[in-house]
Order: structure tokens, then C-alpha cells, then sequence
């Protein structure tokens, strides 16, 4: 069981488990505005935002589970935590979610300055960091991905006010940050894969410790998940 659970020191864990479901609350609590100015009954938009809550919720203990399973740990090109949840995740929000009714609905009353200031909660990002300080993964890898995460986070502030102030560069800028964050994003999957290759054929640390608990949440919630709100700025980017 041991071998399943990060090695890290367990305060990190601790603090990583109080901090993960805010991006959920976060993007419920956005669906639930949309709701609102979309003028769904208070009902209605109560009911939403704990739909996002549930499925979530439901997920990431399926993830848990795949976890003390240990079939992430197995090496492999994609890594299997990609196949098993990233994957899955990001063809059910693409192909199911972006096609229905409601959700064309609700994007075209959820602002566009809180699709992009909801990006904050990357900050989370910094556990990378935090995880290659404890010797757990390599530092290219960390720094990838934490960085950038970083970095977006701290950006949608900027570009969000740009668009509450009405900027004449204001949808310039998104469309920017836009890209950059999506980038980051394909960056982490390419250095994960990268990293897993390396580590297959030269023994050279490998990225194995974020297919452990708890650590195994990120990548199966986070990339498809932020991939799916950045699409969903540039769908809202073309009615505006």
C-alpha cells in the first residue's frame, strides 16, 4: 500500500487534499452565475452547481480507486493515468458537455472576465514545485508544469480587469493568454510523456510519483478540465 501513497512528507498531502476541491467549488460556483444571469430559477441554479459538485466529486473517487489499484504505476507510453482519466474526461466534456443545450446556454450568459479570472486556482500548480523540493520528480518536469501554471494564474487577474475596464486590447490580450494557457497545458502532457520515455529506457527518474495518491488528482481532473475552460473562452470569444 505504501508504494501507492506519495512519499513526500504527509503535511504536503494534507495541505494538497484541503486545497484540491476549491478549483471544483470554484467552477460550480461559475456555472451556477451563469445560471442566474441565464434567469434560471434560483432552484434551477442551485441544482447545477451541485451537478458540477457530484460529478465531480464521483470522478475523482473512481480516480482514487484506479489509484490503490496501482494500474497507473505501470509504465507506459501515454502514461496510463492519461488513458484511464485524462483521455476519458476530456472526450466526455468535448463531445458530451459542449454539445448541449444547456451549456450553450450558460456560456452565453457567464462572463467572459470570470471565465478567465476562475483561473487562479492554477496557483495549485505550486505543488509541483513543492513535490521536485522533496526529491519526488525531476526538475525540468516540475518546473514545466509548475511554472506555467503559475504563471497563467497570476495573468487572468490582469486580463480579467483588462475586460471589466473595457481595454481596447482587452480581447487581444485574452485571446493571448488564451493560447499561452493551452499551451501550457499540452507542455505538461509532452514533458510527462518525455520524462515517462526517458525514465523507461535510461532508469532516470521518472514522473511516477503523480500517478500516486494524492498526487494522482492532477493530472486526471486538472488537465482536461482547464483544457475544456479554455475552449470554452474561445467559444465565448466569437460571440463578443
Amino acid at each position: 500500500m505504501e508504494n501507492l501513497i506519495t512519499s513526500v512528507p504527509t503535511w504536503v498531502s494534507i495541505l494538497f487534499l484541503m486545497v484540491i476541491p476549491i478549483p471544483v467549488f470554484m467552477i460550480a460556483n461559475l456555472v451556477k452565475q451563469g445560471a442566474i444571469e441565464a434567469q434560471f430559477s434560483a432552484q434551477k441554479s442551485k441544482q447545477f452547481y451541485w451537478i458540477i459538485v457530484i460529478f465531480y466529486a464521483v470522478y475523482l473517487s473512481y480516480v482514487t480507486f484506479l489509484t490503490f489499484t496501482g494500474v497507473f504505476l505501470t509504465p507506459s507510453i501515454p502514461p496510463k493515468i492519461v488513458l484511464f482519466t485524462t483521455a476519458p474526461l476530456m472526450g466526455f466534456l468535448i463531445f458530451v458537455v459542449s454539445n448541449l443545450n444547456v451549456y450553450k446556454t450558460l456560456l452565453e450568459h457567464t462572463k467572459l472576465e470570470s471565465m478567465v479570472k476562475i483561473h487562479i486556482f492554477r496557483l495549485i500548480g505550486a505543488f509541483f514545485i513543492l513535490v521536485y523540493i522533496f526529491g519526488a520528480i525531476p526538475a525540468p518536469f516540475a518546473f514545466v508544469a509548475g511554472l506555467g501554471d503559475i504563471i497563467t494564474a497570476l495573468l487572468s487577474i490582469i486580463v480579467a480587469n483588462a475586460i471589466i475596464n473595457k481595454k481596447s486590447y482587452a480581447k487581444k490580450l485574452t485571446i493571448a493568454w488564451n493560447i499561452f494557457g493551452i499551451l501550457d497545458i499540452v507542455s505538461v502532457l509532452i514533458a510527462a510523456i518525455i520524462t515517462t520515455k526517458m525514465a523507461m529506457e535510461t532508469g532516470s527518474q521518472s514522473v511516477v510519483e503523480i500517478s500516486k495518491f494524492p498526487f494522482s488528482l492532477i493530472p486526471a481532473f486538472a488537465a482536461a478540465t482547464i483544457l475544456f475552460l479554455h475552449i470554452s473562452v474561445f467559444r465565448k470569444l466569437k460571440t463578443i
